[in-house]
C-alpha cells in the first residue's frame, strides 16, 4: 500500500490534467510556448505516475489491467478478471 499523500497527489494531478488537456492541446496547435508556461506544471501529461488503482503502488503497473503485477496475479487468480486463467502445459 503506497503513501495516501502520493495517491492523493497523483489523484490531484490527473484532474488537472483532464481541467486544462483541451486548452493545452490548443495552445500546442498554435505554438504559443509562453502560454504553455504559463499553465500550471501540474497540467503537464509528463508529470503523470501509473499507479494501481486499488492501493497505489507505483511499481510493476500493467497498462491494460491499471494494476500492478501483485494485484493481478491476486485478482486473476481468484477469478476476478474475466478471460484470465493460470498457464499449464
Amino acid at each position: 500500500m503506497a503513501k495516501k499523500s502520493s495517491v492523493a497527489r497523483d489523484k490531484k494531478r490527473r484532474l488537472m490534467h483532464d481541467k486544462y488537456a483541451e486548452k493545452r492541446a490548443e495552445l500546442k496547435e498554435l505554438g504559443d510556448l509562453d502560454g504553455l508556461q504559463k499553465l500550471p506544471r501540474n497540467s503537464s501529461p509528463t508529470r503523470l505516475k501509473n499507479r494501481d488503482l486499488l492501493d497505489g503502488r507505483p511499481r510493476g503497473y500493467m497498462r491494460k489491467f491499471g494494476m500492478s503485477r501483485i494485484r493481478f496475479r491476486e485478482e486473476a487468480s481468484s477469478g476476478n478478471i474475466p478471460g484470465i486463467t493460470k498457464s499449464s502445459w
